[in-house]
């Protein structure tokens, strides 16, 4: 038994959980934090220049992973620069650990240099309550071993999420009794994910042998339990075909003879086909979102007149929350999916085949992959997104680790890439957040270091915060960034044109109305990044194929690709049009016709290539 610096106690910690990387930004409230780590040989901190480059790179890391990653983080500042980042790994359902400075204890109600202090003292941690799952400020020290315990816990179970460690800075200076620690060395890092109710089992799987026209629609919660094997195994037993959302691209192949692509408002009309007049409809880590459901809009994704709803969800808070479920049920998919095959097995030995749905399945795909040619091997520059999207398919190898942004690089990818291995695309759905693309894919590779990691970003959500490149250069992060620059935000100016005609504040320009863009291969060679900005649509197959090298032998790369802004096709709805542009069916966003059997009569959007 003996006294220790609070600081050396939890790096220790940390070490034992199996946390190799701390991803922050220093301040003078978390030195003492700094000392601790600088003498672990385990522990290795990612040092940003901004709050936000960290907790995104720390989102990346553990969304390949599947742990909780760990943010440090200054106070005042430090935690509103931060929790961007947090909160996108809050709606993502993403594991992340935030530990934050804060002022010293013995200055409560002082309010001391940098405290937010407008509506309490010492209450500047609530910053981020809204976005974690738990946020507790330390105030007895004694305290703090059984707070670690219980963050990691509460991080990685259940629905994943951020959690916060607000600490005072003297506290890590203090020093601590090290057997206040020995119950760390007893507590399992490990929380056991609960299985289906053995009744639900049987119920769920009767409805889907017994059902003439089910779909199994997988969301993101397939990849955060990594069931896709065990999806995959259902769907084949009974030849279901599989929808999904876009945070469950990856969910099996794109490329599997049942799947039958994204849902919603960048879905796919053949998709819709099925979804909308299926009998039975299996909902798995999904919330039937608005994107992912085209506003609920009745008739035009889904149609709850027509199918019997199940769901399936680690969160009880998701159950029903969209549509009524005949059956709702709590469990890790992984093992429920198991469970539901066995109890399939019972009822019908043999499985099910259905040879003319893959052949429509398989038509469909053909279809529109060959209506996609022409555009996708356009020579005109700048390029069309869908060059790019075609030769990177060609340039990268099918394991490669792909993060987006938010644009044509998120929705035109979803709805036009195949990714062929679960795990490898990463986007950013629930927040959608502007510079996603760009720093999470700084963690991918820390998680990744022998995969190629790439970021596709538009201008706009590349200049957002272009420092994330100085963190690479400084850590040896050999990543890639494409950043697909039409001078504007893109999706923005395209909606607005389509709604008034006009694209004011979306396009860059100069004061004298001169369309404008940073060099931003210029700009990463001035922080150290070897970079090509192509002259021609025939130079990106060839700079991606030097980005590959360039990772190959540890070095970051940036390619630019001077691309026009192209609409994504949109064979949903999405209500926000019909709120700015409503047509005749439409009243204050809302549809008001119905037809001769009284059903609602979805309007139809614009499903052209060009803008």
């Amino acid at each position: 038994m003996s006294k220790k610096l609070v600081s050396d106690l939890m790096v220790d910690y940390l070490e034992r959980r199996g946390v190799e990387y701390v991803f922050g930004l220093c301040g003078h409230t978390v030195i003492g934090m700094l000392d601790g780590m600088s003498r672990s040989k385990k522990l290795k901190y990612i040092s940003n220049r901004h709050e936000s480059v960290a907790s995104t790179a720390a989102d990346g890391y553990a969304r390949i992973t599947h742990k909780a990653s760990v943010v440090m983080c200054h106070l005042g500042p430090g935690l509103t620069n931060v929790l961007t980042g947090v909160a996108n790994a809050a709606f993502d359902s993403i594991p992340m650990v935030v530990i934050a400075g804060d002022v010293p204890s013995y200055y409560y109600g002082r309010h001391p240099h940098q405290e937010v202090n407008m509506h309490g003292d010492a209450t500047q941690y609530k910053i981020l309550e809204p976005v974690v799952k738990r946020a507790w400020r330390i105030d007895d020290i004694e305290a703090l071993p059984t707070i670690m315990d219980k963050a990691f816990r509460l991080a990685e179970s259940g629905r994943p999420g951020p959690v916060l460690i607000d600490m005072p800075m003297d506290m890590f200076s203090r020093e601590m009794e090290d057997y206040l620690w020995d119950r760390t060395y007893q507590d399992s890092p490990i929380t056991m994910k609960p299985a289906l109710d053995p009744a639900a089992a049987k119920a769920i799987a009767k409805e889907l042998v017994e059902a003439k026209a089910p779909v199994l629609h997988a969301g993101g919660g397939i990849l955060l339990a990594q069931a896709s094997e065990e999806l995959a195994a259902l769907a084949e037993f009974l030849d279901i075909p599989v929808s999904r959302t876009l945070m469950g691209q990856g969910c099996i192949s794109d490329t599997h003879p049942l799947m039958i692509g994204q849902t919603g408002f960048w879905g796919m009309e053949f998709t819709h086909s099925l979804t909308k007049n299926a009998d039975v409809i299996l909902g798995l880590g999904t919330r039937f979102a608005e994107a992912d459901s085209s506003s609920w809009y009745q008739g035009v994704t889904f149609d709850p007149d027509k199918t019997a709803f199940l769901q399936i969800d680690i969160d009880p808070m998701e159950i029903g929350r969209n549509y009524p479920v005949k059956i709702g049920a709590i469990a890790d998919l992984k093992i429920a999916l198991t469970q539901i095959l066995e109890e399939v097995k019972k009822i019908c030995p043999e499985g099910k085949k259905n040879p003319e749905l893959r052949e429509k399945i398989a038509a469909a795909k053909a279809e529109f992959k060959k209506s996609n040619e022409p555009i996708s091997l356009d020579s005109r520059f700048p390029m069309t997104p869908q060059r790019i999207l075609h030769d990177l398919k060609e340039a990268i190898p099918e394991d490669a680790i792909i993060f987006t942004d938010v644009g044509w690089n998120k929705n035109g990818m979803a709805q036009e890439y195949d990714i062929t291995i679960p795990g490898t695309i990463h986007h950013s759905s629930g927040l959608a957040t502007m510079g996603f693309g760009a720093s999470a894919v700084l963690g991918g590779k820390v998680a990744a270091p022998d995969k190629i990691c790439l970021a596709l970003v538009g201008d706009g959500g590349f200049g957002v915060n272009p420092t994330c490149m100085a963190t690479a250069v400084e850590q040896g992060i050999a990543c890639t960034w494409v950043v697909m620059n039409n001078s504007a935000f893109g999706t923005i100016a395209g909606l607005e044109n389509g709604s008034y005609g006009t694209q004011f504040g979306t396009l860059f320009k100069t004061p004298d109305g001169e369309r404008y863009s940073p060099s931003w291969a210029g700009v990463a060679q001035a922080y150290g990044v070897d970079s090509i900005c192509c002259q021609s649509a025939e130079d990106f197959l060839p700079a991606m194929k030097k980005a590959v090298e360039a990772n190959k032998a540890g070095k970051p790369f940036l390619v630019e690709a001077p691309m026009e802004n192209i609409v994504v096709p949109t064979p949903g709805c999405w209500n926000i049009n019909d709120i700015y542009k409503p047509s005749s069916l439409v009243s204050e966003g809302k549809l008001t016709t119905r037809d001769e059997n009284g059903k609602w009569i979805a309007p139809s959007h614009s499903k052209s290539h060009k803008g």
